[in-house]
């Protein structure tokens, strides 16, 4: 009797993920809501520090969206796993398209914007801000849904590349838009952006796996995604490498500071600025995909995180338009791979009934971050002059990783991510 033959190994598949239609309506649907958010972006920021000429102005945007969206995340990440995901998503984005069509009105009336006062766009901004708190949990954990557990690395990364792809047409879009057409035009198109969002969410059709029920009250739902991710001391570092390291180093939220006063390039520059990390995220996001995992997960994503630090000090103190733009297209490359490595561990060491709790905690680091850190940079901006405070951030992520390196040797020795 001969033995059976060993089986082979299937070859990596890098559209597997984009074989299934639900998938992708749903990446369809994340990449126009990115690039009207995006073009918004571009033009709030600009409106803002053209009216105020205050680079904290800049970092009260980020603390107006970030604040409700960190307040409401850890309820909105309990909704999530007790109420339809798709479901919550769609009212979310309808709330968000509101929102751009709200930003559209003001601009079609112009004594609601006038100079020193934009505390319309604040509070249009911290509405959105809580609708993206009960968006951002359920449109990942139905993400999650939409594939089969294997496929989870490749739906990361197309999904991380098609937000990033996003991500360099909405900024580039919008400055164009505002530059030659003024911010009427730019809201107009956001706002149908936004409505396109919606259309195609809605165009996903899934069937919902059964939702768990417990005698769990709300206070002890949400406690449970807590401890579960201080209990996962690689997802944990991960999540507070990335935090640290946007906090202290990002420089997005000065961008408009850099724009009009340092490399003098005006609205259509700041868009090219804002979109350039994410041409270096997409280039690197596709080769993601078409890349079998990373054997050193640890240590790439550690050499990453300070290659974006390293990135960050050099664009503060750069007078070179072009060179400026390759720094953040750097940035934006290495960034990918921490996003990706992040993303793939929550999903991969998540059980899927906690997926809303554990993705709202998640998306706490990130808007911590994010818009947190939009604040501190206008803080540090104002205390310490624009390129000193970036240089200063840049150089506190390479300190950060030194720290999360020795404090968390597991996350420096992981392998392969299985």
């Amino acid at each position: 009797m001969t033995a059976s033959p060993e089986p082979t190994s299937r070859p990596h598949d890098p559209y597997a993920a984009l074989r299934i239609p639900n998938f992708r309506w749903f990446v369809a649907s994340v990449m126009s809501m990115t690039v009207g958010t995006q073009i918004q972006a571009v033009v709030v920021g600009w409106q803002i520090y053209d009216a105020t000429k205050d680079p904290l102005s800049l970092g009260l945007v980020g603390l107006a969206e970030a604040l409700p969206f960190i307040t409401i995340a850890l309820f909105a990440g309990h909704v999530a796993d007790r109420v339809n995901r798709r479901r919550v998503a769609l009212i979310a984005l309808a709330v968000l398209c509101v929102c751009s069509l709200a930003l559209l009105g003001f601009t079609l009336s112009p004594n609601v914007i006038a100079e020193r006062r934009v505390w319309p766009i604040y509070a249009v901004i911290f509405a959105s801000g809580v609708a993206r708190s009960f968006l951002q949990p359920s449109r990942q954990a139905l993400g999650a849904e939409l594939v089969p557990r294997e496929l989870y690395p490749n739906a990361v990364a197309w999904r991380s590349s098609t937000w990033q792809l996003a991500a360099v047409v909405g900024p580039a879009v919008g400055g164009l838009l505002y530059g030659f057409a003024g911010a009427t035009t730019a809201y107009a198109v956001d706002a149908a952006l936004m409505v396109a969002a919606l259309a195609a969410l809605g165009a996903v059709r899934h069937r919902a796996a059964p939702l768990v029920t417990t005698g769990e009250s709300v206070l002890e739902s949400l406690a449970v995604g807590i401890r579960f991710v201080r209990g996962q001391r690689i997802l944990l570092g991960a999540l507070t490498l990335d935090l640290l390291s946007v906090l202290f180093g990002g420089a997005t939220a000065l961008l408009p500071i850099f724009a009009s006063d340092v490399l003098k390039v005006g609205p259509e520059g700041l868009g090219l600025l804002r979109a350039a990390p994410s041409v270096g995220a997409v280039l690197t996001s596709v080769a993601l995909a078409h890349w079998p995992p990373f054997r050193r997960t640890g240590r790439t994503l550690l050499t990453c995180v300070a290659a974006f630090g390293l990135s960050m000090i050099g664009f503060g103190l750069s007078r070179s338009f072009p060179l400026s733009l390759a720094l953040l297209a750097l940035s934006g490359s290495v960034d990918m791979v921490s996003v990706v490595v992040r993303s793939t561990l929550l999903q991969v060491l998540t059980p899927e009934a906690m997926l809303g709790r554990v993705s709202s905690v998640n998306q706490i680091f990130i808007e911590s971050s994010n818009e947190i850190g939009a604040f501190e940079s206008g803080v540090a901006a104002r205390l310490l002059g624009t390129v000193p405070s970036v240089v200063l951030g840049g150089t506190v992520t390479l300190l950060v990783v030194a720290a999360t390196a020795l404090r968390v040797p597991e996350l420096r020795k992981l392998t392969k991510i299985t």
